[in-house]
């Protein structure tokens, strides 16, 4: 089975940012985030996951923002029952972040059966409590910056710091191709920009196979 990226959000969007990494070994996600905007956007939150979560041996996260982590509580309420690689910013961030999600989603879904009730419409659940969102910080494993960590079998990441908030990284993954060279993928997450105050300027090595780069604010011009 040939190497394969698969993207399952922030694809003809800006928010749902989800990437699979699937290999013969092994399918990693690349970030789990929720799709934020319209209502339109926001019922995608609700769909299954286009794959089966059991089935992912580990995800690697590139910064805490909702639109990027925002379904990890989901994921693993569903199955996911391995590792959420992040640098130990990310996961701070994230032990406030995604607890705050389920509960206003407890909130926003407790005010719609209300509603729903004097209408005679059925009850709805949230995508997941803020209970879920804590039981899933237990699977959240830290990683410095600038070391190779193994992530899943015949895969290795390596952060690099993005310069977009506190603990964000681009991703450096490394696919071990039997007795071809490795291929080496650079996932930038968000980036930037340049010259923030409290933030150093992004940063990455040189000679990838392939880089999977955010766009939002790209310039098309040649």
């Amino acid at each position: 089975m040939p190497l394969q990226i698969r993207f399952h959000g922030a694809a003809n969007t800006v928010t749902g940012s989800c990437l699979a990494l699937v290999t013969e070994r092994a399918h990693v996600l690349i970030d789990c985030g929720m799709f934020q905007g319209s209502k339109t956007e926001k019922e995608l939150n609700y769909r299954p996951f286009p794959f089966a979560p059991s089935g992912i041996a580990a995800t690697i996260l590139t910064h805490a923002h909702i639109d990027h982590s925002g379904l990890i509580p989901k994921l693993t309420k569903a199955g996911f029952a391995g590792s959420i690689f992040a640098t130990k910013a990310t996961i701070d961030l994230c032990s406030v972040m995604l607890p705050d999600s389920g509960y206003i989603q407890e909130i926003e879904v407790g005010q719609l059966n209300r509603r729903n009730l004097r209408r005679g419409l059925p009850e709805v659940s949230p995508i997941y409590t803020a209970e879920d969102a804590t039981a899933a910080l237990t699977q959240f494993r830290p990683v410095p910056y600038k070391a190779w960590v193994s992530v899943a079998a015949g895969v290795r990441a390596r952060y690099w710091n993005a310069g977009h908030l506190l603990g964000s990284a681009s991703v450096e993954v490394e696919v071990a191709n039997g007795a071809e060279p490795a291929v080496r993928i650079l996932f930038s997450g968000d980036l930037g920009p340049d010259h923030k105050l409290l933030q150093f300027d992004p940063e990455a090595p040189e000679g990838f196979d392939y880089v999977v780069c955010e766009a939002t604010y790209g310039d098309t011009d040649p």
